[in-house]
């Protein structure tokens, strides 16, 4: 039994190894070109020293112009994330990825409030239209996002994380018409548990993330094709 407990041991410390030497590396920077990860990206100034970054990417078989009004209207209680729905709201987000463009989602300004749930959200931070939106979290921005009670105070929700969160969208015109579409997130820890937080949650962005990029695209591009 011993030796079978040491070899599973081994095994667990092995697949850990090669996914911290790998696999991080891989789900961190998915589909980005060394350029890009390297380059400096709008918000990237709100945090001066990031413990972690992703920045992952997609080309979209379409102009800049027919990608950024999907960026635009992203949020919950807009036009959601697209991408998995069903496992965001048995979170209780309650989104609802739209599929078609909606006009009284295109403006956005810094300063609005971007739903991530309906009792969590963060801020717009930059917004330069067709280019990049900026979305950056603040002290006590997990409260305010909560409805009031009868008191005035807060109504019970999420506690704010502990660390501070850039999340990155840049469309930029890539080779024949094309676009890319680049999202770098940037995480700085607050608090020691943040490390324990952040990593667990960067596995699971990058699914969900993976799946919005490609929702982005499949929508922008079918979009491009009826026109």
């Amino acid at each position: 039994m011993r030796g079978r407990l040491t070899v599973a041991a081994a095994v667990a410390g092995t697949l850990a190894a090669g996914y911290l030497l790998a696999g991080r590396t891989w789900q961190l920077s998915w589909g980005a070109t060394a350029l890009e990860r390297a380059e400096v990206l709008p918000g990237d100034d709100l945090l001066s020293v990031a413990d972690v970054a992703a920045t992952r990417a997609i080309t979209i078989a379409a102009a800049p112009g027919a990608v950024w009004p999907w960026i635009a209207q992203l949020g919950q209680g807009r036009g959601g994330f697209y991408s998995y729905d069903l496992l965001e709201n048995l979170a209780g987000c309650d989104i609802h990825s739209a599929g078609e463009v909606v006009p009284a989602w295109q403006d956005v300004r810094p300063g609005d409030e971007f739903r991530l749930a309906p009792r969590f959200g963060l801020s717009v931070a930059v917004v330069d239209p067709g280019r990049a939106l900026v979305l950056s979290s603040a002290p006590g921005a997990a409260a305010e996002s909560r409805p009031t009670a009868e008191s005035g105070q807060p109504a019970p929700g999420p506690p704010a994380p502990p660390f501070d969160f850039t999340w990155a969208f840049v469309v930029r015109p890539g080779p024949a018409g094309a676009s890319r579409l680049i999202v770098r997130e940037r995480y700085r820890y607050l608090r020691p548990v943040a490390r324990f937080v952040v990593e667990p949650v960067g596995l699971v962005s990058f699914v969900m993330s993976r799946k919005m990029l490609r929702g982005v695209r499949d929508r922008a591009e079918r979009a491009a094709a009826a026109t």
